[in-house]
This record gives C-alpha cells, structure tokens and sequence, in this order.
C-alpha cells in the first residue's frame, strides 16, 4: 500500500486490521456531579449512565434504534461516540440547554482508530506497554508510540484508540512500520 495517496489507508496483516474510523462522531461530556441531573439526562438521551472509573460501556437506545459508546476519561468526564450522526445531533442539541455539564463536539478533534484481529493485543504491547491494551468493558488513558491515547474495548476482538487528530499521522505511522516487521 502506498502510504503517500493515503496515509489513512487500513493496514492489515494476518490476525489484525487497523483502520481510521472515519465515521465516528466523538464528543467529550464533561460535568460537575456524575450523580447528578446531568448523568439523569445522559442517561435518558443513550440508553444507560455514564461508565464508571476505567470502564467503556456499549449501548443500544431502543427509542432511536441508535447506538453510543460511552467511555471513562477522568472522574468529570465521559467520551461519547455514535456512528449515527442524527443521534449524535440529538443528544447535542438536549444537552446544550443544561447547566450542570456540557457536551463538547471532539469530532474533528479527536479520532477513532479501530485495533481488530486476534493479534491486537501484540501490536499495542510492542507500541506501548501492557496498560495499553484494555479489556473488554475497559476504558484507559495510556501511552502508545509516545502519545496519550485512550484505548477502550466494549467488543471482544475489537479496540478502539482516540488520538488527538494532530497526532494520527504520528500514530498511524508508527502503526505501519510496526505492522512491516509482524
């Protein structure tokens, strides 16, 4: 693959795919009281509450057939990501009007890089360190090829890195040139 006309392009090799998820949308919720109305609300909008301490959940709202991925960063704030951009818009557009959190609309901010395969543990151990590869239902701020990443796994098989878009460049070719010597 010529990584000149795509710098992007989904890397794969035997047991492990890499691809730039282009079709998430990321937000970052963030909020004074996790157990207050703001979690009610966040909670009324996808489905479920916000995700406890280190943890990634996957849920289906069955009202707007939709799915969200909420994912721990910090004790005030949650990550949220929909591949379904009218859902996305809808929570926004809730949330906007509270006062007790907000949402902040990461998703030319923040990229989803997708880690499938049986051998992505092995990539992200040789990229980072054994805190760099979560397990299901787990959501973690780590280090992979110098960069704060955090990594979160809600499907077995399948992990989920969000970069700083600035940094997708770094990641993807450290990725790529990893991947030339599996």
């Amino acid at each position: 693959m010529d990584r000149c006309k795509d710098p992007y392009a989904a890397v794969e090799v035997a047991g492990l795919c890499v691809k730039l998820e282009r079709n998430f949308q990321v937000a970052a919720l963030r909020y004074f009281d996790v157990k207050g109305g703001f979690g009610a609300a966040v909670q009324d909008l996808v489905g479920g509450s916000l995700p406890e301490p280190l943890r990634a959940v996957e849920l289906a709202h069955a009202a707007n057939r939709s799915s969200f991925i909420l994912a721990w960063r910090s004790p005030t704030e949650c990550m949220l990501l929909s591949e379904d951009p009218a859902a996305f818009a809808g929570v926004q557009k809730q949330l906007a009007i509270r006062s007790d959190g907000c949402f902040v609309d990461q998703t030319d901010g923040i990229w989803a890089l997708k880690v499938g395969g049986n051998r992505g543990a092995d990539l992200l151990l040789r990229l980072g360190a054994t805190a760099s590869v979560p397990e299901q239902g787990a959501a973690r701020t780590t280090r992979v090829a110098e960069l704060a990443v955090l990594g979160l796994c809600v499907r077995a098989g399948e992990i989920v890195l969000l970069v700083e878009r600035v940094y997708a460049d770094h990641l993807f070719g450290w990725i790529a040139e990893t991947l030339a010597d599996f």
